[in-house]
């Protein structure tokens, strides 16, 4: 197995350099680069037997299909886009793994067949909308997407015209009925597992999340003449709620809040800031605890905000809710984590990523692997090489786990 996991790692460095920046990877939803990427994968996938094939949203598919292969099929994969100045392993690896578990398959006479899909879309950061290429397996590609447009004013139904794909056709990338499930293999990008010394977990759930901007209003005056007690201060409001966003999240369970930007007005430092717009994103793998959180920190903004005399506003921006992985494929997960002579973590994953999406359409599974210093989108992301070879039994054990279940 080391050999297979210094390949796959080799792998994720060499499509790392499939970049639209000299000296940095960054690669979007159907740029040039990613020209490159099919070419390697699709010369790792034909090699292992497989049938080829890019759909209208872009997405890279290879179809195993042994000659005495039962029906549904396993669906393996994740995303092959980045976001700027990337790492190498942020969804690539995951890619590059399920390619390795083809070859196990091989050995060990899998009597089912592996679709292997690298995706094309997962980040948003071309069009500020992700998942464009899951939501097509998935069914759930809205035309609408079609006439965003880009920085440079390219929409995205000519971007996949000009990749040489036809957009009329995206509905025909719906996953069809034979499928048994999809599993995704990815770093944690996080710092859990390094901190528990675990080096991969079972996915139980992708957490919801809840987005919002919150605007404090007072009044802007002059720094030096207007006394304490006469002063209507959003600063000073927006400052107290957001030690009081970090209070709530240290002691519940489970639940994240960042306040991750503010924006004063007029933000000079002789004057009382008179407005303060900041951010606020919840995350729990429970939504009655995400809302319930939401409900309390909004509540505490408005009371903040009257003793003060000021005036708290608030605009939901998003509200996503949380997904579950599917028990029985997770089931096989842990099972195969422990035969492989790892300990069983479970714990659920705080990003959003393709497996979410493909859950809607199909039963879904997430292995994590540990994020070397919890470091991600970011240049020093990395993996150890004995992490990927675990990932490489694990596979093993989890593919014998089906082959005893169809048999």
């Amino acid at each position: 197995m080391r050999d297979r996991a210094q390949r796959a790692i080799a792998e994720c460095h060499r499509i790392a350099t499939m970049s639209e920046e000299p000296g940095r990877t960054t690669r979007r939803f159907l740029t040039p680069p990613m020209r490159d990427v099919h070419a390697l994968l699709t010369s790792r996938m034909q090699a292992l037997g497989m049938s080829v094939h890019i759909d209208a949203a872009g997405n890279l598919r290879g179809l195993w299909q042994p000659a005495k292969a039962r029906k549904p099929r396993l669906i393996l994969g994740s995303h092959i886009d980045t976001v700027p100045d990337a790492g190498a392993f942020d969804g690539v690896l995951g890619v590059t793994l399920a390619l390795e578990w083809v070859e196990i398959a091989h050995e060990i006479d899998l009597p089912l067949a592996i679709e292997v899909i690298a995706f094309s879309e997962e980040e948003g950061v071309r069009f500020g909308v992700p998942f464009i290429g899951s939501r097509a397996v998935a069914g759930r590609f809205d035309p609408a997407l079609l006439s965003i447009q880009d920085k440079d004013g390219i929409s995205v139904e000519a971007a996949i015209r000009a990749f040489g794909l036809d957009p009329a056709k995206i509905g025909d990338a719906a996953a069809d009925v034979d499928v048994l499930g999809m599993l995704e293999i990815h770093i944690e990008q996080g710092p859990v597992l390094e901190a528990e010394n675990l080096q991969a977990a079972a996915v139980s759930a992708i957490v919801g999340q809840t987005r919002m901007s919150l605007q404090f209003s007072g009044h802007a005056n002059h720094a030096g003449t207007t006394p304490m007690h006469l002063r209507h201060d959003a600063l000073a409001g927006a400052a107290q709620w957001i030690t009081a966003v970090e209070a709530l999240a240290q002691r519940s369970d489970g639940l994240v809040a960042t306040v991750g930007k503010a924006e004063v007005t007029p933000n000079a430092g002789n004057v009382i800031a008179g407005a303060v717009n900041v951010s606020l994103d919840v995350r729990h793998a429970h939504d009655a605890a995400r809302n319930a959180a939401v409900d309390a920190l909004i509540e505490t903004a408005e009371a903040i905000a009257a003793r003060r005399g000021l005036k708290a506003t608030c605009k939901r921006q998003l509200e996503q809710p949380a997904v579950p992985m599917d028990e029985r494929l997770t089931a096989f997960l842990a099972e195969s984590i422990e035969a492989a002579g790892l300990p069983l973590k479970r714990m659920p994953s705080g990003a959003g990523h393709d497996a979410m999406v493909m859950a809607a359409r199909m039963p879904t599974a997430m292995l994590f692997l540990r994020s070397p210093g919890g470091i991600s989108h970011h240049p020093d992301e990395a993996v150890r090489e004995e992490d990927v070879e675990a990932a490489l039994h694990v596979g093993r054990k989890f593919l014998e786990r089906l082959a005893a279940d169809v048999r």
